[in-house]
This record gives structure tokens, C-alpha cells and sequence, in this order.
């Protein structure tokens, strides 16, 4: 797969839940800290979105923010001060997967279709993705704990696209939703990474040589360079194949040196480091996500026999393989 592809993959699991929410007059709910991410899409009105520890946020008509971290936040119709946030209505005594709903006190969900933001009405989708972070990789754990797209002319058509395709099946029960709407939710997370990565300074093609980028700003421009981005669409398309720095070299057609100086200043590590950590844990995904004997889970992301497998695999996560596949079947 690709980086992209990968990263999500890495850290996903179980099945995404969704919901439609629909609220008139003075509202405000609470959405408390998660081990996942969350979205948030405006499809008619506005809101304002408080994080927990960050800056509000004013949400209008199209714009979608994610949460990649799973951040505590408050959304309501107007600005909050500290005390009311705290004492916000929990969103999940709101909702009901997959139909409008309404707070209490509220004009609620048969309230005049036109009643505008003037009113305080707003229709959201909020949704949610399990995610295991002791797997993340390090493009999820770059994200900001808030990204927010705001909805302009012309930006990110795919991402609009599957907003409305997933407000659509979520407005109405229709045959085959149960498999339709959570690829759609799967589909918008890609959708909204990507959109992230396109937009951020570090991502414009520049003809300057890199230098070390700061945390925040490393995988845009290394999915922008074109010779990082070869390195690491080598690594991810065959993790099993015997590379070396020479031989990524040769594929991203420069030097060793030169592979190595960027890659190092725009990942944060040299192309052999990397691609040790991506083996390992791919091979941790497959001992957690499969019931692949050891030697063939080492066979397919890279090692020659279970035991270098076991070696590395206990130096990186601090426990062999077959206690972490224990622990990953029967959690404590």
C-alpha cells in the first residue's frame, strides 16, 4: 500500500460509528476525551467548537473539522464561557445513531426547515474511529489535535462529495446502508488526512534541499519530495524485500548520501531505522490482527527466521512476539 494507506491501516480497528444531529435554538453538548478520532461536518447552519485546551473554533456551512486524537470538546450555538462548557449536556444522551436528533429544551428536530443560523440551527454529521496509538505512525501522530477544513469553492471536491453521500445515507434507512456507511466513514477519514497533507505550507514543491523540519511539519514535505516520497513508496509497497540504502538510492535515482540527508531531515530517521520500525510493526499488526504462525508473519514483513523476528520485535516493544499476540487477543 501506500504511506497514507498504511498509516490509517496501522492503527485502525473495529468498525466506525456515525451520527446526525440536528438542533434549533440554545444547545451546547459535550463530546468527553476518546481513544480514537472524531469528525465533525456542518451541513446546514453553524456552531462554535470548543477544544479542551485550544482555541474555539466558528463552523459554518461545509466545513468539516477531525479530531485524529481523540482531544475532549464542546460544540454549541454560541460562544461558551468556561463553566457552562464544563457543564455541558454529554452529546451521547443526544443522539441516535443514523437519525436527527435534538437536545431537551430545544425546538428540536420538527422545528421550521428554515430556520436559519440566525436561529441557532444547525445540522452536523459527528462520527467516530477506533484507533489503537500504540501502533501510530508517525504521520497520524503528526496531525494537530484539531483539523479543520473550512468548506471554500473549489477545495477538496472528493471530500465534499463523500460528505454528501454519507449525509444522504444517514438521512434515510436505505438497503445496503450497514455496509455503505461505514466504508463512506473510512473513505472521509482518507479523504480528510489527505486534505490536511495538500494544505500545509511544508507540502509545496520547493527547489531548495531540505533541511530538518520541525515535528509538526515533517510528512508533507516528505510525501512531496520526489525523492523521499520513492524511498518510502518502495519500503511500502515491499517491506519484505531485502533492502538496503543503496538500493532505495537506486530506485529514488540519487546517491546514497543524498537519500540519506533527506530522507533523515524530512522523516526524522535514516531510510534503514524506518524501515526496521515499518517492518515491526507491520509484523505486530499481523500478530494482532491474524493467526499467522511466527514464521510466516516474519517471512512476509522481512526476516529470514522467526528467531531474528522475536529478536527485534523484543527490542522494540519490550516483549516477544507471542506474549504481545496474548495480550492483544485477551486485553486485562
Amino acid at each position: 500500500m501506500d504511506v497514507v494507506s498504511d498509516a490509517i491501516a496501522a492503527v485502525r480497528i473495529g468498525r466506525p460509528s456515525s451520527n446526525r444531529l440536528r438542533v434549533h435554538g440554545a444547545w451546547c453538548a459535550r463530546i468527553p476525551a476518546y481513544d480514537g478520532a472524531g469528525f465533525h461536518v456542518v451541513l446546514a447552519g453553524g456552531c462554535r467548537l470548543l477544544p479542551d485546551g485550544g482555541a474555539p473554533l466558528v463552523l459554518g456551512p461545509g466545513d468539516a473539522v477531525l479530531l485524529p486524537h481523540g482531544t475532549g470538546h464542546v460544540l454549541a450555538d454560541t460562544a461558551l464561557d468556561p463553566e457552562t462548557a464544563a457543564n455541558a449536556t454529554p452529546i451521547d444522551q443526544l443522539l441516535t445513531p443514523g437519525r436527527p436528533q435534538a437536545p431537551a429544551g430545544s425546538a428540536g428536530a420538527d422545528a421550521p426547515a428554515d430556520a436559519g443560523p440566525d436561529a441557532g440551527a444547525a445540522e452536523l454529521l459527528c462520527g467516530k474511529y477506533r484507533l489503537d496509538h500504540s501502533r501510530t505512525h508517525p504521520l497520524m501522530a503528526e496531525l494537530p489535535d484539531v483539523v479543520h477544513l473550512p468548506n471554500r469553492l473549489g477545495r477538496h471536491p472528493e471530500l465534499r462529495a463523500a460528505v454528501d453521500l454519507l449525509g444522504g445515507e444517514l438521512a434515510a434507512d436505505r438497503p445496503g446502508g450497514a455496509l455503505a456507511v461505514p466504508g463512506l466513514i473510512d473513505l472521509l477519514l482518507v479523504y480528510m488526512v489527505r486534505a490536511w497533507l495538500t494544505r500545509e505550507p511544508a507540502a509545496r514543491p520547493t527547489a531548495q534541499p531540505p533541511t530538518a523540519q520541525p515535528a509538526g511539519a515533517r510528512w508533507p514535505a516528505a510525501l512531496h519530495d520526489p525523492v523521499v516520497a520513492a524511498a518510502l513508496r518502495a519500503v511500502h509497497e515491499d517491506p519484505a524485500h531485502p533492502w538496503t540504502t543503496d538500493r532505495l538510492a537506486e530506485r529514488a535515482g540519487v546517491s546514497r548520501a543524498t537519500l540519506t540527508r533527506r530522507f533523515t531531515a524530512l522523516v526524522g530517521s535514516p531510510p534503514m531505522a524506518y524501515l526496521t520500525w515499518w517492518r515491526l510493526t507491520r509484523a505486530a499488526a499481523l500478530l494482532r490482527d491474524t493467526a499467522h504462525p511466527l514464521e510466516a508473519v516474519a517471512r512476509r514483513v522481512g526476516y529470514s527466521t522467526p528467531y531474528a523476528l522475536s529478536h527485534a520485535f523484543t527490542r522494540l516493544f519490550g516483549t516477544t512476539p507471542g506474549r504481545y499476540r496474548t495480550a492483544s487477543t485477551h486485553p486485562a
